[in-house]
């Protein structure tokens, strides 16, 4: 398989694209998601602020939005899009569905990690006299730290893959590039390039993720 220079320029400024909707959906996702996940937790039945009501409507919310297949997600966001970007269409555009579609599965996963941590550590803080700003700061987040480092790695991963759907609207990345170019001009060469270049970065991606967590665990 042999690329010409114009194709290395398109799968390269597609990268990029891909790149930069990754990042910067990633960056919101870990700012939303992972306060919303120990909101989750902390307004359990039982837990530090317990709110049944609270609970149960966040809980609705987030089953309710995963529960749409991302392409007729973002299909259905459209007009929020548009409100808040301008526009429907291209990298920056599609931060707006990526970053909602995302953000609540970054949730469940924190509350998944903090979930594991022993409710005795929890009561042992609370009978210390700890408030429940300091029991989450200094025991349910850093009890979980490697726990949520690969829940952050689940949601890049995740991203990418949702980034690539993307494409069939014309959200630009590899996506995009492997749809009009790999698709529907029938250019292999592209198809294969896009789709070695996407397990490349997932597989680093997933790397860098297990690393972090055996070096986290350890201390």
């Amino acid at each position: 398989m042999f690329l010409t220079a114009q194709q290395l320029l398109m799968l390269k400024k597609a990268s990029l694209e891909t790149l930069y909707m990754v990042s910067a959906t990633t960056a919101l996702t870990v700012l939303a998601g992972i306060p919303l996940g120990v909101l989750l937790v902390v307004m359990r039945p039982g837990h530090i602020l317990e709110c049944r009501w609270a609970y149960r409507s966040l809980g609705f919310v987030v089953n309710a939005t995963r529960s749409v297949p991302f392409p007729i997600f973002i299909v259905f966001v459209i007009p929020l899009t548009r409100l808040i970007v301008g526009t429907s269409i291209g990298s920056t555009a599609v931060i707006v569905p990526l970053t909602l579609a995302a953000f609540v599965l970054m949730a469940r996963l924190t509350e998944t990690c903090l979930l594991e941590v022993p409710h005795g550590v929890v009561e042992a803080a609370q009978s210390m006299g700890a408030s429940s700003w300091r029991i989450i700061t200094r025991v349910l987040l850093p009890e979980a730290f490697p726990g949520l480092v690969m829940a952050v790695t689940i949601a890049v991963i995740t991203l990418i893959s949702y980034s690539a759907m993307a494409g069939m609207i014309g959200g630009g990345g590899l996506g995009d590039l492997a749809i009009r170019y790999g698709y529907h001009r029938y250019q292999t060469d592209i198809m294969w390039a896009t789709v070695i270049l996407l397990v490349a970065v997932v597989q680093l991606v997933q790397y860098a993720g297990d690393s972090l967590v055996v070096r986290f665990t350890r201390r």
